[in-house]
């Protein structure tokens, strides 16, 4: 059987002097069948999709997962989509705990159906030909007194102080099992700062790089609108700082101080300089729009963040593809 060849989507010229690669989030188009969403990214003209692991679309934990993942693998490669998997649904483990439970859940067994979603995550990267898999840490118990160490309660700087130790170990050992995984399948486990949580800024990356020994597999997600929303750098400085780690990009548009995920337009962010930065880097994966709250509107939405990141990758100065940031 002759196999289907890979179509080739139509790009605006400008954007082919800076290989951006430009994909959108199925966690914003969740109203759609995985099918359809993928078929309306080809037509769109994106070059790819960030793939979350959900009950409505992939799902991890379905017994026939194998077979599925062979059949979307076969459909990306007709539609000539890449493709980054991505691990943030709401309720995939726990139907009552959005993003429940964490790696940093008290009851090791509740962490054990993390890592093993983790786990999962990286067999269907390799099975469908994933340029990384993307996680996060999630945020510090809501009680954590049972990280705490009872010798000084008279110290709540000490107190919290052990507390934080206590879940950066704890974050360590879960992702050493998932980066084992991420290294026997050669798929780059992208961990991303989200506002919030117990890593949460590009400083606290490098602070679990540096426990757990900067593993090769050990890889960033940088989310652009996050680094406007909190970081001290701009975003396309945050992205240069970024670079040597930098294996998978979500984009949006934000507001400083607010963890609001915005259409293009609707925030602060000025998108020539990020994307100029990203192509100067040479970062060659998916820089995937991520407009979870959206789905409402999915179509809509893929449809005119496109032609925008499009017009600001025009605006890219010639000669700054390669460039050393």
């Amino acid at each position: 059987m002759t196999p289907t060849p890979r179509r080739s989507n139509p790009r605006p010229q400008a954007t082919n002097a800076h290989p951006l690669r430009f994909g959108y989030g199925t966690n914003g188009l969740a109203d759609l069948r995985l099918d359809d969403a993928l078929a309306l990214l080809a037509d769109l003209g994106y070059d790819g999709v960030g793939l979350t692991l959900d009950h409505m679309h992939l799902d991890p934990l379905a017994p026939d997962v194998a077979a599925r993942t062979r059949k979307v693998a076969r459909r990306l490669d007709t539609l000539g989509l890449g493709v980054t998997v991505e691990t943030g649904a709401r309720y995939v483990l726990d139907p009552r705990r959005k993003h429940g439970p964490s790696l940093l859940d008290p009851d090791p067994a509740d962490r054990a159906r993390r890592v093993d979603l983790l786990i999962r995550a990286v067999r269907i990267a390799a099975d469908l030909g994933a340029h990384a898999v993307h996680c996060f840490s999630g945020v510090l118990p809501a009680d954590p007194t049972h990280l705490a160490n009872p010798a000084d309660p008279a110290n709540p700087a000490a107190t919290a102080d052990t507390a934080e130790h206590t879940a950066w170990k704890r974050l360590a050992e879960a992702l050493t099992p998932v980066l084992d995984a991420a290294t026997h399948a050669g798929i780059p486990l992208a961990v991303e700062p989200e506002p919030g949580h117990l890593l949460a800024t590009l400083a606290d990356f490098h602070h679990l790089r540096r426990i757990l020994g900067d593993p090769p597999a050990l890889g960033l997600t940088l989310d652009i609108g996050h680094c406007q929303c909190l970081e001290p750098l701009s975003p396309a400085d945050c992205v240069r700082a970024a670079a040597p780690w930098l294996r998978h990009v979500q984009i949006e548009d934000m507001r400083r101080g607010h963890h609001e995920h915005l259409p293009f337009g609707d925030g602060e962010i000025d998108f020539p300089p990020v994307l100029e930065a990203l192509a100067a880097t040479g970062y060659q994966a998916l820089t995937v729009v991520e407009l979870p709250r959206h789905s409402h509107a999915g179509p809509h939405f893929a449809a005119q963040s496109l032609p925008f990141l499009h017009r600001a990758a025009r605006a890219i100065p010639a000669g700054a593809e390669g460039s050393t940031p």
